[in-house]
């Protein structure tokens, strides 16, 4: 139970993963079966305890910004595990009414070729050690650090933004679907 003027929560770790908190570097390592996570926290009031199968964050008197950091520290270290247990996953559709698009993956770079009948390809980086597989009007992105992949998502759903035209009617491009922790094709 919850004392007043703190903040605590334990989560548990689940099997087969391996949680390493060093506090000299305050680095937090999350290994699992889908591959290794490491993260810095860093902050004067708020500190991360790996013991046994459990990870504690504590804060002692926190102020309104000090429960805030906790929430999203939480989040983080949550994102973390479920990233090296089951992965993430978005789903992105290609759409397009008149020119066809087409996309390939060129090294770190999905390059999508001929959008609204364009001569030069547009680019969207894929982040970290993201997966991207295009398969027909889909496009896959999975790998086990959540903010990469939603970042390369973003990115490029970003490529094909059209500028200055009613984006009712003028809706070519590259869209997110779906986005799940299970994904359909891993490492």
């Amino acid at each position: 139970m919850p004392v007043a003027g703190e903040a605590r929560e334990v989560l548990d770790i689940p099997d087969g993963v391996k949680v390493k908190f060093d506090k000299g570097s305050n680095i937090l390592e999350v290994t699992g079966p889908l591959g290794t996570l490491t993260r810095t926290f860093i902050h004067p009031k708020l500190t991360i305890t790996a013991k046994g199968k459990n990870i504690e964050l504590f804060c002692n008197m926190p102020r309104k910004k000090d429960l805030a950091l906790f929430g999203t520290w939480l989040a983080h270290i949550k994102n973390m595990l479920t990233g090296v247990t089951d992965g993430f996953e978005y789903k992105m559709k290609i759409v397009y009414s008149h020119f066809p698009i087409k996309t390939r993956v060129q090294d770190e770079f999905v390059v999508i070729e001929n959008f609204l009948g364009e001569k030069q390809p547009r680019k969207a980086k894929i982040m970290g050690e993201t997966k991207v597989k295009i398969s027909g009007d889909q496009i896959i992105i999975n790998g086990i650090n959540v903010e990469h992949v939603s970042q390369s998502a973003a990115n490029i759903e970003l490529a094909t933004v059209i500028k200055n035209f009613d984006p009712r009617i003028f809706q070519d491009g590259i869209y997110i679907t779906d986005k799940s922790n299970k994904p359909s094709f891993a490492k």
